[in-house]
């Protein structure tokens, strides 16, 4: 048996770990499992593709104001009639990368410190990004691989509760 935090081994009835001192809720095999090797690295990956989608969000919402919103005359100037609406959906449409962005954030961070409510968010995201093609296809499926399966709750909630 082992400390879930820092790996040492641990004596049957130890309630310290002896290398770190935490606390031993309960005697952790230390075995091979899809959530405890990948999930850093959805957290990780979550982040990333976040930190793409604000860059996208805010480039949208630029353009939207600068392009359209008139401060720019350029020579093939789309009509008024055209910039009157698409000002405003293309800033909506930069809003909502942006909220899909924070909520991304939210998830990495939350599956980095092993929150359990991380997991529901990430599998809700995960369904979402398999339709932004290739990355986020991608990234959803990979989501989807580490903690869809009924296994995966377990396995995720045992490591919420240990840290």
């Amino acid at each position: 048996m082992f400390c879930d935090q820092c790996g040492a081994q641990l004596q049957a009835g130890q309630t310290n770990c002896a290398r770190c001192g935490k606390t031993v809720l309960g005697l952790i095999e230390l075995r091979r499992s899809r959530v405890r090797d990948h999930v850093r690295l959805v957290g990780i990956l979550w982040m990333a593709y976040s930190a793409l989608h604000v860059v996208l969000g805010l480039g949208m919402i630029i353009v939207a104001q600068t392009v359209f919103g008139g401060s720019v005359h350029l020579p093939s100037m789309p009509p008024p009639e055209v910039t009157v609406w698409l000002r405003p959906l293309i800033s909506f449409i930069g809003w909502l990368i942006l909220a899909k962005a924070g909520a991304g954030f939210l998830a990495g961070w939350g599956l980095l410190q092993r929150e359990d409510w991380a997991r529901t968010l990430s599998l809700v995201l995960g369904f979402i990004a398999l339709l932004s093609v290739p990355v986020g296809t991608a990234i959803g499926v990979y989501t989807l691989w580490v903690l869809l399966p009924q296994r995966s709750d377990e396995e995720y909630r045992a490591m919420a509760q240990a840290a």
